[in-house]
């Protein structure tokens, strides 16, 4: 067999793959121009403050420590900032964009080239009647075949393949043959399967998934930044109230003081003094469950943060932001639940779930109808006594052809129409909830507006009852040393004074929660604390 026509015939064979590379390459242009929906990044969603400038990082950056296991200072936005980099439930969280991502990879294998190779090599020895004689002769022959195709499947419902084969018989009664063969096979899909809408729905269904998750990731990482920043103001008002505490039962213990000196001098029955140790008493008492109260708080806020190093429930947490007002002026709330309307992630990802729907519309919709392919077959072969001489003498005048219609439709199809239907029905059901939705929303948004302007309108309030309870504390002291008041009355105006100001602090705390949850349930909580996201 000469070499040069085997060369010859492998050149047929790679001009073909080329030929059928090139059809892919337009195929995954088809599949990028019939898709509308958006590829999300292939990279890991990310998560953190938006570089808006040298100053703004640094303020977002947590001080330096002089060691991993030491105290952490931290300002409210550094809180924010280590919650993002360091929480455990975030983390897991963040693989699931990535997760979604690789079922769309599942989905374009659809449209991804199948090459094929194969060989085969069979004897058959039997026996036959000699011609010549009356007697009978042992008959062995060989066959051996090698093949090798390059098949695509389009958006447009169209299946190409490309097949090259060559074939060689031999045997003891007939010369050896070659037979080489080259064809082309396309089949196109008439009504079921047919267009690029039906066949790259289940394409873009992964898409939406994917960019559902990431919606979903987005309101995961609002709702730990919201719970980071009410922790850390619970943590500031429990500390407050521990000093406000301790303020107040120094004051019981000097009241105490002064209760004993007077009844030493005679001015004062002795029975006054039970007052005075009731109040010290349930002022410790007070004293005990805010420090219990701190410990608790100081716990949740190292599991949100989550700082590096080791011993982390060991570890303290300074606080360096303090509450105080913002300077901050709301919209009116018209526009705000317009802004939860168009911002929300669990809006937008049921926005995303609707679409969904009316893909699988498209989906089941094309399984009522009937499936009619019409294929054609074109191929060339060519005869020789060897390998070589088959790929010479392909392009001779010996060739098959086939096409045709196959038509396939079960006769009542219940399965295919039921799945139109149930898939009709969903869509109708998440218009329904997405309504829904969108007056919960509203209602979210309307419902914290009105808290943010109750909590700011108690911080005046509140520090006007502090002052007043200031200055009863002070006219019943007064009473007290000049022998018109009683250490019961004094007590009550101490005991009242300490839940004013601890009230007062409160307030100031409230406030600066309720507007976290405002910003929250309006979407805008990661923009407004520069924090980003790619949906």
């Amino acid at each position: 067999m000469p070499l040069g026509y085997g060369y010859r015939l492998l050149g047929i064979f790679f001009l073909t793959v080329s030929l059928i590379l090139f059809m892919v390459s337009c195929a995954a242009h088809d599949t990028g121009r019939f898709d509308n929906y958006r590829d999300p990044s292939t990279q890991l969603p990310m998560i953190g403050p938006a570089a808006t400038g040298e100053q703004d990082q640094q303020l977002l950056k947590p001080p330096a420590t002089s060691s991993t296991a030491g105290p952490i200072r931290v300002t409210v936005e550094s809180a924010v900032f280590l919650a993002l980099e360091n929480n455990r439930s975030l983390q897991v969280e963040r693989l699931n964009p990535p997760i979604r991502q690789t079922f769309e990879d599942q989905e374009r294998a659809a449209f991804d080239p199948s090459l094929s190779i194969g060989g085969e090599f069979s004897r058959e020895k039997e026996q036959q009647s000699a011609r010549s004689s009356s007697g009978v002769l042992d008959e062995t022959s060989n066959e051996t075949t090698i093949d090798a195709g390059v098949s695509q499947f389009f958006t447009t419902g169209t299946d190409v393949s490309v097949d090259l084969s060559t074939e060689h018989t031999s045997s003891d009664s007939n010369s050896d043959q070659y037979k080489s063969r080259i064809g082309l096979s396309v089949t196109q899909a008439l009504l079921r399967g047919f267009g690029a809408d039906v066949n790259l729905a289940s394409l873009r269904q992964a898409k939406l998934d994917t960019r559902g998750s990431q919606y979903e990731l987005h309101g995961f990482a609002e709702a730990l930044v919201a719970q980071v920043e009410k922790t850390y103001w619970d943590y500031a008002l429990a500390q407050r109230e521990i000093e406000i505490v301790e303020e107040s039962l120094a004051l019981a213990d000097q009241q105490l003081r002064e209760t004993q000196e007077m009844i030493k001098v005679g001015t004062l029955a002795e029975t006054e003094v039970a007052a005075a140790q009731a109040a010290i008493a349930a002022r410790r008492q007070s004293l005990i469950n805010a420090r219990s109260t701190m410990a608790t708080t100081r716990l949740r806020l190292l599991r949100l943060l989550n700082p590096p190093g080791s011993e982390l429930w060991k570890r303290e947490i300074t606080l360096l932001s303090h509450p105080v007002m913002p300077e901050e002026k709301l919209e009116n709330v018209v526009t705000h639940a317009e802004l939860a309307l168009r911002m929300r992630p669990d809006l937008n990802q049921a926005r995303l779930g609707l679409q969904r729907d009316e893909l699988e519309i498209v989906k089941t919709k094309n399984g009522i109808l009937p499936k009619m392919d019409l294929f054609i077959t074109l191929g060339k072969t060519g005869y020789a006594d060897s390998f070589g001489g088959t790929a010479s003498n392909i392009d001779e005048d010996y060739y098959d052809f086939a096409a045709g219609i196959r038509f396939n439709y079960p006769l009542r199809n219940r399965e295919s129409e039921a799945l139109h239907r149930r898939s009709l029905l969903r869509r109708d059901q998440s218009a329904e909830a997405l309504e829904n939705l969108a007056q919960l929303a509203e209602l979210d948004v309307r419902s914290a507006y009105i808290e943010v302007n109750r909590a700011k309108e108690q911080i005046s309030a509140s520090k006007a009852t502090r002052e007043l309870q200031e200055e009863k504390l002070r006219i019943e002291t007064e009473k007290f040393r000049v022998g018109r008041s009683t250490n019961f009355l004094v007590s009550q105006a101490q005991r009242d004074l300490l839940l004013s100001q601890i009230a007062e602090v409160r307030a100031f705390a409230d406030y600066l929660q309720a507007l976290v949850d405002f910003y929250r349930l309006e979407g805008t909580l990661l923009a407004r604390r520069g924090v980003v996201i790619p949906d």
